[in-house]
């Protein structure tokens, strides 16, 4: 016989695993910490080479003006006014970083704890079903003159 919540609960749990889960469940080897330290690791590599590619950028747009004036240009200004700006725009990429990573580890913790209370749920029916069909059936009477050789 067929429980219907067991399998609704194990369909809305297959679910899950194929979609969000397999990202909460990832995540769930991490602690929070480690996991948000290894979204700003990624965050700041990943900003760093896009200054170093927008800098690129400015600077091949600006070669003639560069090599016109390489002599008369301020460098030192230059670069404490870009290393200003990259190290502001990091900050702020660095907190953005912080808050959406510990809002989505936060978000997965619960996930995954709905998940895990369905499994229980799960494992709970099982073992009503077998309670169920061990009390139904009988002994069956076996004859030990037929296991004797």
């Amino acid at each position: 016989m067929l429980n219907e919540e067991k399998i609704r609960l194990m369909t809305k749990l297959s679910v899950y695993e194929e979609r969000e889960g397999k990202n909460d469940i990832r995540l769930s080897n991490y602690y929070r910490s480690d996991y948000v330290r290894y979204q700003v690791l990624k965050t700041v590599l990943c900003g760093t080479i896009a200054f170093l590619i927008v800098v690129a950028l400015v600077v091949l747009y600006n070669t003639e003006f560069l090599i016109q004036n390489a002599l008369v240009l301020d460098y030192k200004n230059i670069i404490t006014y870009g290393l200003t700006i990259y190290g502001l725009v990091m900050v702020i990429y660095i907190l953005f970083t912080i808050l959406l990573s510990s809002i989505r580890f936060r978000k997965s913790r619960k996930r995954l704890g709905v998940y895990f209370r369905g499994l229980k749920q799960v494992e709970e029916i099982c073992r009503e079903e077998e309670a169920k069909t061990a009390q139904q059936k009988e002994p069956e009477d076996t004859d030990e003159e037929e296991w004797e050789d």
